[in-house]
């Protein structure tokens, strides 16, 4: 099974932690990528800038809704409309657990939707269990290898 790379993007220093620590005692021991804003986000996605995804590796995405600069359905929006990157997964993690919100990250493409619990135990038991689920299937790869 080919290792993929996570690209966290959340604004939070310590959701982010959080999601990482909890990655990694789930059993995901492989690349972690964190961006802070949107636009880092699209910037490495799109392979504009410093920092760029390598073409047809398997990638990831754990996408917070509220960003700085670009938000991050917006960032669904244009992950699904670029022909490259349509097929990344994208789990949308947020505190937003509207449901008009919820349908519209659906309707954009996202692949699921997990809604943080305030509680940090139960935040973290999420992302426990979504380490274990990314343990069990296949991530396909990303744009074209070079």
């Amino acid at each position: 099974m080919e290792e993929v790379v996570i690209l966290i993007a959340e604004d939070d220093e310590a959701h982010a932690a959080l999601i990482q620590r909890n990655l990694k005692r789930a059993g995901i021991t492989g690349q972690q990528l964190r961006f802070s804003d949107g636009q880092q986000t699209l910037d490495f996605l799109q392979r504009r800038g410093e920092s760029q995804r390598t073409p047809g590796t398997a990638y990831l995405l754990l996408l917070d809704i509220k960003m700085p600069k670009v938000d991050g359905v917006e960032v669904l929006r244009r992950v699904k409309e670029d022909p490259e990157l349509k097929k990344l997964p994208v789990i949308m993690v947020t505190t937003t657990d509207d449901p008009q919100e919820v349908e519209r990250c659906h309707e954009l493409g996202c692949s699921s939707y997990m809604s943080k619990p305030v509680e940090y135990e139960q935040f973290a038991e999420a992302v426990r269990r979504l380490g274990l689920f990314l343990n069990v299937v296949e991530m396909p790869s990303v744009g074209r290898a070079v």
